[in-house]
């Protein structure tokens, strides 16, 4: 057989995959007739009760002299780690508010930070496209600042966002500008695998966000400035699991459900989304209604799931923060209300592993913690 006849074969073959590919689509959209919350109240469910004195805000994290762009909780969940436009690292003890390091940068425009699992190495990345490792237990230099123990270098445009394996510090994913993400090998500095770029089921787009399955250490969700997320297996670099549509902007923010089964997103239309990773459905939207101008509906920028999964956090670039019950589909409180609250954009914010307090930072150059009060209890 020729080798003109191969390729005809394989282009047939292939637009018979993609036609069978659309009618699969279809047919799933066809059945796809609810979504959680109508379900949810048609079973006579209704949404969580919270008052103002449910969720307070226990302390306010000063030091920092720019905006706080990421903030990252070890998984002890007595320390928080944050960064700056300042060109700052400051590593937090969350039970006190005292500042345990803080690190000066080599490239200031830093945009991603997080905690290795030990706790006992931080990671950072920015407009400098590398990402740079700062062991906390290392000798100061004679100016009092820890210098960094490894660089990585490979990607072609900023880093955006990282985040360490969980339960390896040795290996790190990154997303990339350069519509790339990179799992790393942190003790050799190499990288051990790209996803996307010239694979064509890469993103099309600079890669915002990356958020690693804590059931299934090998996948992890990734969201673009090409509206969609996408599904990684670390195994299989050359392609993406699966792609997810819905949105109409570009998708800051990705976590995954605690049951690893799900994953929220959060984007510039204003919307957080849920998707469910096994069938490709998305599951629900939360949005809220906002008069005036489109140009002025504020962006979401950052989400997070209670450890039950039942509230989602979202932080939005007016300062508000929402907390939404996922089941039902409405926002049970708004932090961006409160008296003590934030004065500017919410540009972050995470969780402490037991679920006990959330941490938000903002461009106002504070963060602020916020503990369940009262009788209610970790949900």
């Amino acid at each position: 057989m020729s080798v003109a006849e191969l390729k005809e074969r394989h282009i047939a073959a292939t637009a018979t995959v993609n036609s069978l590919r659309e009618r699969l689509k279809q047919r799933r959209q066809l059945l796809l007739d609810t979504d959680v919350a109508a379900y949810a109240k048609s079973q006579g469910r209704s949404a969580i009760s919270f008052s103002t004195t449910d969720l307070i805000c226990c302390r306010t994290l000063q030091g920092h002299t720019g905006k706080v762009y990421s903030l990252d909780w070890t998984p002890e969940r007595n320390r928080i780690v944050s960064a700056s436009q300042d060109g700052r690292l400051i590593v937090w003890n969350a039970l006190t508010s005292q500042k345990t390091h803080a690190i000066k940068l080599q490239c200031p425009w830093v945009m991603t930070c997080a905690f290795a699992p030990n706790g006992q190495s931080v990671a950072c990345g920015g407009l400098d496209s590398a990402c740079s490792i700062f062991n906390l237990n290392s000798q100061v230099d004679r100016d009092g600042n820890i210098p960094v123990s490894r660089i990585l270098t490979g990607h072609k445009g900023y880093v955006y966002s990282c985040q360490y394996v969980p339960d390896q510090e040795t290996r790190l994913i990154t997303s990339s500008g350069d519509q790339t993400c990179v799992l790393w090998d942190v003790t050799t500095g190499q990288r051990i695998s790209v996803f996307g770029g010239e694979f064509p089921s890469g993103h099309t787009a600079d890669v915002l966000s990356v958020s690693i399955n804590s059931s299934n250490s090998n996948m992890f969700v990734s969201g673009s400035c090409d509206m969609t997320a996408r599904l990684w297996d670390t195994r299989i670099a050359s392609r993406a699991v699966g792609t997810y549509h819905g949105h109409q902007g570009d998708v800051n923010t990705v976590k995954f459900f605690p049951d690893g089964q799900r994953f929220g997103t959060g984007s510039d239309d204003s919307t957080c989304r849920l998707y469910d990773m096994r069938t490709g459905h998305q599951l629900q939207v939360y949005s809220q209604q906002h008069e005036g101008d489109d140009n002025d509906v504020p962006i979401v920028t950052s989400i997070a799931f209670s450890i039950s999964g039942r509230l989602l956090f979202a932080g939005y670039s007016s300062g508000d923060c929402y907390v939404w019950d996922t089941l039902m589909a409405e926002v049970v409180l708004n932090l961006g209300t409160f008296q003590n609250s934030h004065e500017a954009r919410i540009s972050c914010l995470g969780l402490s592993s037991d679920g006990s307090a959330l941490c938000t930072g903002s461009w106002d150059k504070n963060l602020k913690i916020w503990a369940f009060g009262g009788h209610r209890k970790v949900i």
